[in-house]
């Protein structure tokens, strides 16, 4: 599934007006950049896995960390950025995000070891954290309510999408023309130039009644989802009952507890647990945290099944996957039509068991497979499901909810299933490390990457169970 950042926070009427006349175009540009350059560094490394693992000689679990160092604490950090722009400034944390994300960047393009490539990618997923919700409303503050609002919101949605979209191909392009730093190494000009870009185009705001700032959740439930996958993917090497597994299973489960405790009695908490009282609320943010699960690793899984069982090149496996990428843009622009017609409810629903058929027919993937029926058309059709489900999920988490809360819900649904998505990949790299079991022919490494996705298809299958049983019956139009 593409990780888009929240969008939970726009401005208040409080906001202050631009001091000074800055064009649209110059201030949705900037907005832009910083937005696809988050959305993009969450799949762009996919491709380079291979040659990454190749010259740093990474495990099989640093890979997976790669990944999930960058959304694990752009996830955790990521409400926290939002309230961080809404009390210090739009602009000013939008400027420390980035530069925080693009140091990061050349720190992780020269990294010498698995421990330095890892640590980089968690610095840049702090600084997408309080760069991300900076983009969407630092363009809302500079564009009027109407329709030119909506143009400017829709301009930003689709470079999430097209970001999303393009890391497969930027990726293999990078690493097969240049090496796999050049994945990381290339945010680092461009990041320079939307600081600039920023510095001088972009007018503060912020909102006018001062937060406090809920750092002791934010850094407690990133630091248990990280201790708890860890303890995860213990598992498959130390086994359940080892002291290696259960220490860290257990204290990453006593640090969520922590966080549970700490946003219960904190003044101004990250979660505010009351939300989750709306049943639609609690259903939709459970609903999208398992469908994170079972989607967020396809990406990771495709890739390494292109280069490591068919041969293809870094270059090849991004182009083979762009059918599946653009498809979820398809289906995303899809369900809002169908959305007045079935019910969100319904429409989730369907999108879901589409997916959840993808990811099974993706599991039948073979040494020798063709490309069409081994990577697009099961691509496309996992895609197409995913697209399908996201926007009635949003819709249906923000419906029950008061009038002011919509923006922080719609955040707390992107932010379940980016949490979603990082245990969801420690559990099926796991279980496909457990199906390979220490074999690195390319039948066994078939057999691990088709265990996953079969995984995740029953996975996606919890995901309807949890809408049926859970999710009040309502129907909710495209336009709640």
């Amino acid at each position: 599934m593409v990780q888009t950042p929240s969008t939970a926070y726009t401005p208040d009427s409080t906001t202050a007006p631009p001091k000074k006349s800055i064009p649209v175009w110059a201030v949705l540009l900037t907005a832009c950049a910083g937005q696809f350059l988050v959305v993009l560094d969450v799949s762009v490394v996919n491709t380079a896995l291979p040659s990454m693992r190749s010259d740093l000689g990474m495990s099989a679990i640093g890979l997976q960390w790669v990944v999930n160092a960058y959304s694990i604490a752009f996830a955790g950090f990521m409400l926290l950025g939002g309230r961080a722009g809404d009390l210090f400034g739009r602009k000013r944390m939008f400027l420390l995000g980035l530069g925080l994300f693009t140091a990061a960047s050349l720190g992780g393009g020269l990294a010498q070891a698995e421990w330095q490539l890892l640590a980089a990618r968690a610095v840049q997923g702090l600084g997408a954290a309080v760069l991300a919700p900076s983009t969407l409303t630092i363009l809302t503050s500079a564009v009027p309510e109407g329709p030119a609002r909506i143009r400017a919101i829709g301009i930003w949605s689709a470079v999430g999408a097209g970001g999303g979209a393009a890391g497969g191909l930027v990726g293999g392009a990078l690493t097969d023309l240049l090496s796999w730093r050049w994945v990381l190494l290339i945010n680092v000009p461009i990041g320079a130039l939307v600081i600039f870009a920023g510095v001088a185009w972009l007018t503060e705001s912020r909102a006018g009644q001062a937060r406090r700032l809920d750092v002791p959740g934010a850094v407690l439930v990133t630091a248990g989802l990280a201790t708890l996958a860890y303890g995860i993917v213990q598992t498959e090497e130390k086994g359940w009952t080892a002291a290696a597994t259960l220490v860290p299973l257990a204290a990453g489960l006593a640090l969520l507890a922590a966080f549970l405790v700490v946003e219960a009695r904190t003044r101004v908490p990250l979660m505010p647990l009351k939300l989750f009282k709306v049943r639609s609320v609690s259903a939709a943010n459970a609903a999208m945290f398992v469908c994170g699960g079972g989607m967020f690793a396809m990406w990771m899984f495709m890739t390494l099944y292109a280069q490591n069982v068919l041969g293809y090149s870094p270059l090849k496996a991004g182009l083979a996957l762009i059918p599946s990428s653009l498809t979820i843009v398809l289906g995303s622009m899809l369900a809002p039509r169908v959305m007045p017609v079935l019910g969100a409810k319904n429409v989730s629903v369907l999108g879901i068991v589409v997916a959840a058929a993808g990811f099974g027919w993706q599991s039948t993937m073979t040494v020798d497979g063709a490309y069409v029926t081994t990577i697009m058309l099961p691509g496309i059709v996992m895609m197409f499901g995913a697209g399908l489900a996201t926007t009635p999920l949003a819709s249906l988490a923000t419906s029950g909810a008061q009038p002011g809360d919509a923006g922080l819900v719609s955040g707390l649904v992107n932010t379940s299933r980016t949490m979603g998505g990082a245990l969801g990949l420690a559990v099926l790299s796991t279980v496909a490390a457990a199906r390979m079991d220490g074999s690195t022919s390319r039948q066994a490494l078939t057999d691990g990457y088709a265990m996953a996705f079969r995984t995740s298809g029953f996975i996606l299958l919890a995901g309807v169970v949890v809408l049926l049983l859970w999710m009040p019956r309502q129907r909710v139009s495209a336009q709640d």
